[in-house]
């Protein structure tokens, strides 16, 4: 009955709560101490938790017990136009980075790609100052399905999917159609950023 009792209760049960509920003459605390001797060494133990008793799992099985939940985070758009800038330039310096984005780069923004494993440390730059260099890791390019930096998309493949605008490019404005480009969709000097 004891045994049952503990199984069934969310709480830890003290022996008044036992005496209580089981039918009279019972000796409940003699009922813990059989339990405790019966449990010993095996999954799961009958404990002593504040004045109440409980079953537990064994010490040594916690680890089972942690529950792993993938989280799914959503990147914010300053690492999303980071992560596309060191992909596509990398090697890149945090200045290189700025430079391209216009706008200063949060250390947070760097550090949360390096906690994903998207980007890591390159080596540093022979320039004055001795920058240190950020790439794309293996797990960048797992998690993207491409074998390496090289299968990225150009710049028609992510018009065709839909994914930049069919604008011009900044400086390309008052240009006609055809000035340099007989296809109208890249203006010089851009397509060192998509293309091998």
């Amino acid at each position: 009955m004891v045994e049952a009792i503990l199984f069934a209760s969310p709480e830890p049960v003290t022996v008044a709560e036992l005496e209580r509920r089981m039918p009279h003459g019972c000796d409940p605390a003699e009922a813990l101490a059989y339990l405790r001797r019966r449990y010993e060494g095996r999954g799961v133990r009958v404990v002593r938790v504040g004045d109440g008793h409980a079953f537990r799992t064994a010490p040594d099985l916690g680890h089972l017990m942690a529950r792993e939940v993938v989280e799914t985070r959503k990147l914010s758009r300053a690492a999303i136009e980071t992560l596309a800038i060191i992909a596509y330039h990398q090697p890149a310096t945090r200045a290189e980075i700025e430079e391209i984005r216009g706008v200063a780069v949060s250390r947070g923004t760097i550090d949360q790609l390096i906690e994903m494993e998207w980007i890591r440390f390159g080596r540093r730059r022979m320039t004055p100052g001795r920058p240190v260099t950020f790439v794309v890791t293996e797990a960048f390019l797992d998690h993207f399905g491409l074998e390496s930096a090289r299968d990225l998309p150009g710049l028609k493949e992510l018009r065709s999917a839909g994914l930049l605008d069919n604008r011009p490019l900044p400086g390309a404005m008052g240009r006609g159609p055809d000035a340099d480009d007989p296809d109208g969709d890249e203006a010089p000097g851009q397509t060192e950023l998509f293309e091998d």
